[in-house]
């Protein structure tokens, strides 16, 4: 097949360049990385501007403005949104770069773990999501008929999170 140990050797370092592209080629989860960050910090501070805005919309009313309920329930939805996109980032970088100073129940072992963290705070969400329609209650049956599908989704991800890592 090869003829002189000129080809040999050539076709071995190409081998080597491509290995060591392909091993550089992780880095490029930093753009991810990155990226995620910045709507997180951004989503923060969204939510932090929002919380100004309804501390002022509460003091000027005296109280009396019932809609700061649901405000405050959105602060919270604002809030974990900006979370799961920490979290994301957090979790990519741990599982292609390398580990970072976390708490423990932050430590992302495995793409298993990152995809139950996710799903938990995406309960969350949806679960604030829904008080915002409960609070507001404007169509029963469409608020039971919303509940039903909060209640499936999140039982389909909970069972995700415990049946998913069973052969892991």
């Amino acid at each position: 097949m090869f003829e002189d140990s000129d080809q040999v050797r050539a076709l071995l370092k190409g081998s080597r360049t491509v290995r060591i592209v392909v091993e550089k080629s992780k880095y490029l989860i930093l753009i991810a990385v990155a990226s995620t960050l910045i709507a997180s910090a951004a989503a923060f501070l969204w939510g932090g501007i929002k919380t100004v805005k309804v501390l002022i919309s509460i003091v000027t009313s005296i109280g009396t403005d019932y809609t700061a309920a649901i405000a405050l329930v959105e602060l919270m939805d604002t809030f974990l949104i900006a979370t799961v996109l920490f979290i994301f980032a957090m979790g990519m970088y741990e599982l292609f770069i390398g580990s970072i100073s976390l708490p423990e129940w932050l430590v992302i072992r495995n793409l298993h773990d990152l995809k139950v963290k996710l799903s938990s705070v995406v309960i969350l969400v949806m679960g604030i999501i829904f008080l915002e329609h409960l609070v507001e209650w404007k169509d029963p049956q469409g608020t039971l008929f919303f509940g039903i599908g909060v209640t499936v989704v999140s039982a389909a991800l909970i069972a995700f999170g415990y049946f998913g890592g069973k052969n892991d």
